[in-house]
């Protein structure tokens, strides 16, 4: 693999349940073309062309403070779609799945007009899917 400049090379995420954060990503992260990369006791990696996304079991010690993407640190993850359909079959998948649609009253448009899907990991990291428009991300 060759980077390219100012491309992201990886995103480290520590979680606080490894297997359940592997049953939610893995079937998302495919779903968008990512390819499982690295795999090992305590981790696992997926890969989409030159970058990839890191899931980490947290350390005992370090979850007595769960995530929340309102204090300072990650707000959340965004990833391109392929078309406005694409987020539509994504977020069907997701409430097949039980997941919460945030945001639901303004599902697709909750992103500054921009056709998308918003939702929760079990950590509760908040996932944007993007379909392609005028704005592109929000």
């Amino acid at each position: 693999m060759s980077g390219v400049k100012g491309v992201l090379h990886h995103i480290e995420l520590y979680v606080s349940d490894l297997r359940r954060s592997i049953q939610f990503w893995k079937w998302f992260l495919e779903s968008l073309g990512y390819e499982q990369f690295q795999e090992w006791e305590a981790g696992i990696s997926f890969r989409l062309g030159d970058t990839y996304i890191v899931f980490v079991q947290t350390e005992a010690r370090f979850l007595d403070v769960a995530y929340h993407r309102c204090r300072t640190g990650l707000n959340h993850l965004a990833f391109h779609a392929e078309s406005p359909a694409h987020v539509d079959r994504l977020a069907e998948e997701l409430k097949s799945r039980r997941v919460t649609i945030l945001y639901e009253d303004r599902h697709p448009f909750a992103g500054d007009q921009n056709y998308s899907v918003f939702f929760e990991d079990p950590d509760r990291i908040k996932v944007e899917v993007v379909a392609p428009g005028p704005k592109g991300l929000s």
